[in-house]
This record gives C-alpha cells, sequence and structure tokens, in this order.
C-alpha cells in the first residue's frame, strides 16, 4: 500500500490547503499507517480529500480535520486513510515471484499438504485481490482439491473499501491481458454478459480477507509457510521498515519464504535469519531452519483467522 500521484482526480474544486493543514495531515498518516507523504504532496492530497469536504458543510481543511480527528469522526477518518492509500495492483505482477512459488516452494507444500500439514499463505497487502487470486490460482494448479487439505490463504489490507473489493472477487474483463497463458481457468468464470469476470468459488473459498493496520497489534501469530508484503514500506521511515520487517520475520515457518517488493530491503540485522535467493525473495537459511524446526512445532503457534 503505497502513496503515489495515480489516480489524482483532476475535476474537483479548488481548496486551500494550508501548510499547518498538510503538516497536521501528514503527522495523522504516519501514526495511523507508518507512511510518510513525500515532498510536494500537497496537490494529491487537496485532489484525493477535497471531495470529502463539501458533504460535510466544511470550507477548510482545518475545519475537516478538526472533525476527522474527533470521536464522532472516526469512521471519516478511516475515509481520509483509504482516500491517502493507492492500490497500485495487476494479476501476477512481479511475474518472477510467481514463477518462484510454483516452481520452487509449491512442490514442497504439495508435499506437506498430502502428509497432512497444515499450510498457511499470507498476502499481507492484498489490494483489491489480483495478488491474492494470483496465489490462488498457483495454489490450485499445483494441487487442485487444496480444498480437501489444511491449506489456507490469508489477505489483509489497511484499506476497509478495497477489501471489499477484493472479496467480493468482480473483475474487467481487461484484467485477462495480466493473466499468463493457462492460468485464467484456474482463477475466473464468466458471467453472463461476458463483460466481467467472476472469480471461481474454488478459488475464492481457499481465502479469507481480514483488515489489518501493520501500526496497530498484528491479529495473526503464525507460523506461515509462504509471506508476500510488496511494497507496503516504500514511504516508510527506516524504523517502520524494520518493525514491519522483524514482525514478519517472526511469523515466518521455520521452513518459510519471504517475497517483498523490488525496491524494498529488509537490512542487515535479519541476514542470519534470512537469505535472499531470488530477486527480492528470501527463505530461511537451512541451519536456521533445521535447528529451529522443533522449537517452532513445539510452539505450536497458529493464526486466529486461518
Amino acid at each position: 500500500m503505497i502513496v503515489s500521484p495515480r489516480g489524482v482526480q483532476s475535476e474537483i474544486e479548488a481548496i486551500d490547503l494550508s501548510e499547518s493543514a498538510f503538516e497536521l495531515i501528514s503527522r495523522t498518516l504516519k501514526e495511523k499507517t507508518g507512511i510518510c507523504l513525500y515532498e510536494g504532496a500537497e496537490r494529491l492530497v487537496v485532489s484525493r480529500l477535497s471531495r470529502f469536504l463539501k458533504p460535510l458543510n466544511f470550507t477548510t481543511f482545518e475545519e475537516y480535520l478538526q472533525y476527522a480527528l474527533s470521536p464522532p469522526g472516526v469512521s471519516e477518518l478511516e475515509q481520509m486513510i483509504n482516500a491517502l492509500t493507492t492500490n497500485t495492483t495487476r494479476f501476477f505482477r512481479e511475474r518472477g515471484h510467481f514463477d518462484i512459488l510454483e516452481n520452487q516452494v509449491m512442490p514442497r507444500l504439495v508435499e506437506k499438504a498430502k502428509n497432512g500439514e497444515r499450510i498457511r499463505i499470507w498476502s499481507a497487502a492484498c489490494s483489491s485481490g489480483e495478488e491474492v487470486y494470483s496465489i490462488a490460482a498457483i495454489v490450485l494448479k499445483c494441487l487442485p482439491n487444496a480444498a480437501d487439505y489444511d491449506f489456507r490463504i490469508l489477505a489483509t489490507d489497511i484499506d476497509s473499501n478495497i477489501l471489499e473489493e477484493a472479496e467480493a472477487g468482480l473483475y474487467r474483463i481487461s484484467a485477462l491481458e495480466d493473466v499468463p497463458p493457462g492460468y485464467a481457468e484456474f482463477i475466473f468464470d464468466k458471467d453472463q454478459s461476458g463483460e466481467v469476470l467472476k472469480v471461481r468459488p474454488e478459488a475464492r473459498d481457499l481465502i479469507s480477507f481480514r483488515y489489518l493496520n501493520f501500526m496497530d497489534p498484528w491479529p495473526v501469530s503464525g507460523p506461515f509457510d509462504v509471506i508476500f508484503c510488496r511494497n507496503v514500506t516504500i514511504y516508510m521511515d527506516e524504523e517502520t521498515q524494520m518493525r514491519i520487517w522483524v514482525g514478519l520475520e517472526n511469523v515466518l515457518h521455520t521452513e518459510g519464504f519471504l517475497f517483498i517488493g523490488h525496491s524494498e530491503r529488509i537490512g542487515p540485522s535479519l541476514s542470519s535469519r534470512l537469505e535472499l535467493f531470488g530477486p527480492t525473495a528470501f527463505r530461511r537459511p537451512t541451519k536456521i531452519g533445521l535447528s529451529s524446526a522443533s522449537a517452532m512445532e513445539k510452539k505450536n503457534v497458529t493464526s486466529q483467522y486461518t
């Protein structure tokens, strides 16, 4: 989940944004989400938030912020945060990660599942669902009867509106342009109009959608065999980034895999716990996995959502 100029509305009534109001919005967004507004983002803020003022009969951002930050304005604050986070995604984005998942990771997970073991995958910033349904397509291609095993996928995001879209599983026909040949059949059914793609029940039923803000206590404890957390931290400061990477490492299975965005770095402090084995793809070093496996089994941690 990132803040970027994409999706800026052009037909809006211009409302002046004072320096103090921009600073308060920036401070609130960082406090609530960890996201830092980049320098020169005033225009984006005006374009994203101006539409909220008129229905509330506010003429200034100061009035709007006073309301949004008050107890009666809780839902408005949520909408403000939703508006300032941009959901840039598509099916099979960063294809190399899905190739690794299919060819290197899934054979191990299929074997584990068939041996009666618990398998959990987490799409930690699922946006409008393209990432998690791409994951489900790989799972179903490799294990068509995945539902018969203890195999679940968790999808979370900070944007409550976009989560509803993801859970609905409805996409324009143009989304097929991003799906490699041979995978659409594992994701979509077409509705009668032929203009809308609907996610197949076999894919949808593998997934649990939940709200999650990385700045709040995480309602998951793992262990996860695979975590996709891509392009979440690129507009966060170093301290917040490390908090997230450490948290993900803590819930990653002793033989687990972590995929991050190509512009992200996990930092040297985790180099002994995670090793790079593909482009921004990490796994447990063999010695870590072997020495820690029995401890993880004894801990027997589980996620309340999966």
